[in-house]
């Protein structure tokens, strides 16, 4: 079903296409949601906050970009407003953050037995990340948007998110080259 279909069904009321719109964008949600903020019950409770808004306002989506941008907008906004609501708290650091991950030439060299230890470091590290960081990053390598696609969900300018996207990396490659010098092991960064 095209996302005309999708949208034009959910607004006549069509419940399977309201659960099915749900299934489909839960996890982009909940992924840009949950890089923002750390807490799992916040999460779930913004989570739910977005999904309300998506179907309130669905009768002003234009068709102009994908759904799934238009949606992830909601969520990112949605986020932001509840960040610096509750300000004091760790992750509302706005002016830094994001989302992040490497690109596999930068993951580090290691044999299989450390993978998981190395993606429990990874994960460790991305959240230690400010939050514009953590979410472009997540944006950009687990949804896959481009970069103007991220630049219309942030609105930020294309270039802002290309060098976030770089500073994030250099972060985490920086962060993962303490932790894994510390414990006294040898790292390469390709």
């Amino acid at each position: 079903m095209s996302e005309a279909e999708l949208v034009g069904r959910v607004l006549n009321g069509n419940e399977h296409a309201c659960r099915f719109l749900v299934a489909q964008y839960q996890k982009l949600v909940q992924h840009v949601v949950g890089r923002m903020v750390l807490q799992e019950e916040v999460v779930e409770d913004l989570c739910q906050d977005v999904f309300m808004k998506v179907f309130r306002r669905l009768h002003t989506f234009r068709g102009d970009a994908r759904l799934s941008t238009w949606i992830a907008t909601i969520a990112y906004n949605t986020t932001a407003t509840y960040l610096k609501r509750n300000k004091g708290r760790k992750e509302t650091d706005l002016d830094h953050g994001g989302v992040m991950a490497l690109e596999d030439g930068d993951l580090p060299v290691c044999d299989m037995a450390d993978a998981g230890e190395v993606r429990r470091l990874l994960q460790a590290s991305i959240e230690k990340l400010p939050v514009h960081y953590r979410t472009i990053l997540t944006l950009y390598y687990l949804e896959e948007f481009s970069y103007r696609e991220i630049g219309e969900i942030t609105g930020m300018p294309e270039g802002t998110v290309k060098s976030y996207l770089h500073r994030s990396r250099q972060l985490l490659k920086s962060q993962l080259e303490k932790v894994l010098d510390h414990e006294g092991r040898t790292v390469f960064f390709r």
